[in-house]
């Protein structure tokens, strides 16, 4: 057989999807891919079935429903602080995944070099990868995953064509502070570079933390290329409907990029969603105090269940530290991703190896997630808690 590309063996499959079906083969509960076990809004499925019953159910406009981009673009107004222009400064992908993709093959000659905060969502290399670009990673220190502004500038003198800000930051769920936003903003503008954002958990960010969208700082609007997604804000995962905003030069090139990855987002989805993006601001609140209270449940759960972790300022993630369990016998030698394995067959919950998302030696940290039905994480607690038996 022919020789494949070099570039399809520099990087694995994505080990987030993998533990998902490894879990499903063993009726684990799943606390490793991202997504909720809860239904969207009830607007948002009603007006899914409408679509279902009328349409529409061919091609939507490349780059994006009219109504849809309108819907978004009045949305999003709110967040930058500036009129979005639904023609010419938008284009609709499928899915977030899309949206990062298409930046950086619109962005990024093979070559190139990108910033990457680690830990990082894994999807952010393998774009690199397949975009031809060559990543730089800065570390973000836990436990504040706190960095440091000068290997930030040593990247852009090596020449970065942008940067990556996932904000708030998954896997460890920090956020970005105005001043830190600014900061990396100000060096962007003085080596003449994009910042990257993905801002998909911008609306699960907790007290006294606040969301600051990259866009709207001073002198950042054509600098900065965000990338968002529908999926975590109306608990539709599977409908994939992400987004890019960005100047309109980039965005038009964007499109012509987009237009031969997808074609096009589903037509009947994009008119089911655009009812979500009405929504008032009340609903938003409600989401945060939903999550703000499944955060604050699913970490009192894990003291009492005697694990370490993170305390995240945003997402619905959580870095737990397994360094104990690693240390005994039966675990001599065995990395984070055969803890998580044997997690899964053993105590019945699925997480991420942390290993995934950094750059660094990191073998101690698994990934969990708290978007699930309090049944879901009462019983995923339960099963967790008799990790303490194997240090009795």
């Amino acid at each position: 057989m022919p020789k494949l590309s070099d570039r399809v063996h520099t990087f694995t499959d994505s080990v987030i999807r993998r533990m998902t079906r490894i879990s499903n083969e063993h009726g684990a509960i799943n606390l490793s891919q991202g997504f909720p076990d809860f239904d969207p809004p009830r607007e948002i499925t009603d007006a899914l079935a409408k679509a279902a019953k009328e349409g529409p159910h061919q091609y939507s406009i490349t780059f994006g429903a009219q109504n849809f981009r309108e819907a978004l673009a009045a949305k999003q107004e709110r967040a930058f602080g500036y009129p979005v222009d639904p023609n010419n400064e938008i284009v609709i992908t499928c899915g977030g995944t899309e949206a990062m993709m298409c930046a950086m093959m619109t962005i990024c000659n093979p070559g190139d070099k990108v910033i990457v905060f680690s830990p990082f969502y894994e999807n952010y290399g393998a774009d690199a990868i397949l975009s031809g670009a060559q990543p730089i990673y800065v570390p973000l220190v836990p436990p504040t995953f706190d960095f440091d502004i000068n290997l930030v500038e040593e990247g852009f003198k090596q020449g970065a064509k942008a940067i990556i800000v996932c904000n708030p930051s998954n896997p460890c769920g920090k956020v970005f502070t105005r001043e830190e936003l600014m900061a990396i903003g100000e060096l962007a503008v003085k080596y003449d570079a994009f910042v990257v954002t993905d801002e998909v958990y911008e609306h699960m960010v907790y007290a006294p933390m606040h969301h600051t969208c990259m866009a709207s700082l001073p002198g950042m609007r054509n600098h900065t290329i965000t990338c968002n997604s529908l999926s975590k804000t109306y608990s539709i995962t599977g409908w994939r409907l992400g987004y890019l905003i960005g100047p309109a030069e980039v965005i038009e090139n964007a499109k012509k990029v987009h237009d031969f990855l997808t074609v096009g987002a589903a037509a009947p989805l994009q008119e089911a969603a655009t009812v979500g993006l009405k929504f008032p601001q009340k609903y938003y609140d409600d989401l945060l105090e939903l999550y703000t209270e499944k955060r604050d449940y699913f970490l009192a759960g894990l003291d009492k269940a005697g694990l370490e972790h993170n305390v995240p300022q945003g997402t619905y993630f959580v870095l737990v530290d397994i360094s104990k369990f690693l240390a005994l016998p039966q675990f001599e030698g065995k990395t984070d991703l055969e803890f998580c394995e044997w997690m899964i067959k053993n105590i019945g919950v699925a997480a991420v190896p942390g290993s995934s998302f950094f750059k660094e030696e990191v073998n101690h940290l698994i990934r969990l997630h708290f978007a699930r039905e309090k049944s879901t994480l009462d019983e995923a607690l339960s099963r967790l808690a008799k990790l303490q038996d194997l240090l009795k």
